[in-house]
């Protein structure tokens, strides 16, 4: 019987597992929502915001911040607006419904005690050094993006 060992450096293979393991929480508990990842993004932002959004500068935010097409943004975006979990402003500003704001609580609730119990078993210096590395890394590949 063999025993996996721990890797000894961060790679992109850690990182893409760590991420498909994300997205495989955020979908079971995106199941039974009228929601897809896009939309997700596009409405949980709107609400970590903590105030009206202006929609062009929300768009381009999540865009830069996923590498997703403005127009596949959009798209997500006009879908919430149409659904009512996203609605305009004043002065043209989007902000998250009362419909919204429980649809994002539902799936915080839901993924929520998994996220928990993932971190929670890495020591809180641990997570401040994966957080510097990370944000650090996807610094550098954006600006190689953006120069390729």
């Amino acid at each position: 019987m063999s025993t996996a060992t721990a890797p000894t450096t961060l790679n992109p293979s850690i990182i893409g597992q760590a991420e498909k393991h994300h997205t495989a929480v955020l979908a079971r508990a995106l199941a039974g929502t009228t929601l897809d990842e896009k939309q997700w993004i596009v409405l949980n932002q709107a609400l970590a915001a903590g105030e009206p959004v202006e929609q062009s500068a929300h768009i381009a935010r999540i865009a830069a911040m996923t590498q997703w097409a403005r127009a596949e943004v959009e798209t997500a975006l006009n879908a919430l607006l149409a659904k009512g979990l996203l609605a305009t402003a004043p002065h043209g500003l989007l902000a998250p419904t009362d419909t919204g704001k429980a649809m994002v609580s539902k799936v915080r609730t839901e993924s929520g005690a998994i996220v928990a119990a993932a971190y929670g078993a890495v020591p809180a210096e641990d997570l401040a050094t994966a957080a510097r590395v990370l944000a650090t890394i996807t610094a550098r590949m954006a600006q190689e993006l953006a120069h390729a």
